[in-house]
């Protein structure tokens, strides 16, 4: 399958990829091609970005999570006319940062897909020559094929473009293949997205985010050679998947109903788990424990994803109604997953960074409470312990990022961090319900949504006889 394509990467965090890729969407977007972003690596918020740019949602591209083939058939199946892809972190940084697997690097590798290098120039000199030469000596598979230099005045790029013109001259040279220089994106001060601890803050947070995004598109469209990253994508190698999945039109009428919560408080979704809910005969409806009151009348299960629930714990502890529904739904037995916010929002209490503490839906006997630096940061590896849950036997990927802890993290499986020994227990398990901190990628176990599903129609069938 033919598809143009780009990654942007970087040699670290915040070197401004999350704007440069929203902008080029935008300009994209402007020329009237339909595009589809995705994401390297676990994160969730970027992808809300691309999404409030496409108005469509995107997806996760992930070594850990999925295999080589699997990362090819995503993107074969993508039913768009281009794909732009956002790195991760530094461009090889991998599983523990010191390994390739993992990296936005493996996933270029994995799916032929060319790089533009975004270079944060502020406070570099000549220096920024060595970072990119270096950067250059480790692209083993020659798919670095363009450099951005980001936050760079246009007095200061027009001295040092000569000399990284023709550094990378010789350098493609060398290697055989073109490395060109796109040009320099200025600083504006019209630019401002803040973080807060899990990254970026989320795009309904920002004021004038559209603005915003509209300049960052303004700026490349001004400053960089459009046409010669045009090119960069169109020179991507046609993919090659043994078979390309997509979704098959169904009749959702007869399904078992998932009610997913989605507001402020919680939002952390693979877009890849979403589609392997559907896949496994699921039908999603989504609801809002913030501003609504009771679960779904129709739901057959329950999906409380991540967020952050801490800072909406006032609100979400004044709605008893939706938090005497959500335990009532549990008490019947109704199918559950909560993972990380959803799960610390079923603990009795939670305890904010300031001491204030609040109750929550009381599903789980415990308190969460404001650690201040990251808890087991990272991806895991989950197998179920116990028997007669709905992990028995079963092994799946996992996420987790979180400043939280809670005091009751359940021991219904044993996560395992890759490349450390380290494991440990976690999540509260049992024939009708998976809660714990790790965010769990469904795709890596198939046959967990398949139980899920089944005890879903189960209950389905329990509720419909009365």
């Amino acid at each position: 399958m033919k598809l143009p394509r780009v990654m942007l990467a970087a040699p670290k965090s915040g070197s401004g990829k999350t704007l440069i890729t929203c902008g080029l969407l935008e300009t994209l977007k402007r020329k009237g091609t339909d595009v589809r972003a995705y994401k390297c690596g676990p994160d969730y918020i970027d992808p809300m970005f691309h999404r409030s740019v496409l108005g469509i949602p995107g997806g996760n591209l992930d070594t850990f999570f999925s295999t080589e083939e699997e990362i090819r058939q995503t993107l074969a199946g993508c039913v768009s006319e281009a794909a732009v892809i956002e790195g991760v972190m530094g461009i090889y940084d991998g599983v523990t940062g010191l390994q390739g697997k993992g990296s936005c690097y493996d996933v270029a590798a994995a799916s032929s897909t060319p790089v533009v290098l975004v270079i944060d120039a502020k406070g570099m000199g000549q220096t920024m020559l060595s970072v990119i030469k270096g950067i250059l000596l480790d692209d083993t598979d020659s798919l670095i094929r363009g450099i951005v230099l980001n936050r760079i005045s246009k007095g200061y790029f027009s001295q040092i473009e000569p000399l990284v013109s023709g550094m990378l001259g010789r350098i493609s040279e060398d290697r055989g293949s073109a490395v060109r220089l796109l040009g320099g994106v200025p600083a504006s001060k019209e630019i401002n997205l803040e973080s807060r601890h899990l990254g970026l803050l989320m795009p309904g947070d920002i004021a004038g985010l559209k603005d915003q995004l509209d300049h960052s598109a303004d700026l490349l469209e001004e400053n960089l050679d459009m046409v010669a990253l045009a090119e960069i994508m169109r020179e991507a190698p046609d993919l090659k998947a043994d078979d390309i999945a997509g979704e098959a039109e169904t009749d959702e009428s007869d399904m078992p109903c998932l009610a997913v919560a989605r507001d402020e408080a919680f939002c952390f979704y693979y877009e890849e788990n979403l589609r392997m809910l559907r896949s496994a005969g699921i039908r999603i409806k989504e609801f809002s424990p913030l501003h609504d009151s009771s679960v779904p009348e129709d739901a057959d299960g329950l999906l409380l994803g991540g967020g952050y629930p801490e800072l909406y714990a006032a609100q979400l502890s004044a709605n008893t109604t939706m938090i005497g529904s959500i335990r009532d739904a549990i008490e019947t037995g109704m199918p559950s997953l909560a993972e990380c916010g959803g799960f610390m929002y079923l603990l009795e209490e939670l305890e904010d960074k300031d001491g204030n503490v609040l109750s929550m839906a009381g599903a789980i006997r415990g308190r969460t409470s404001w650690t201040g630096k990251l808890s087991r940061f990272g991806y895991a590896e989950v197998s179920g312990t116990r028997e007669g849950t709905l992990l028995s036997g079963l092994r799946i990927k996992a996420h987790e990022f979180h400043y939280y802890d809670s005091s009751n993290n359940g021991s219904g499986a044993i996560a395992e961090k890759p490349g450390s020994g380290r494991s440990w227990e976690c999540i509260h398990a049992g024939s009708d319900h998976i809660w714990g901190y790790p965010h769990l990628w469904y795709p890596s176990c198939p046959e967990l949504m398949g139980r899920f599903a089944e005890a879903m129609g189960k209950y389905r069938r329990k509720r419909q006889d009365g």
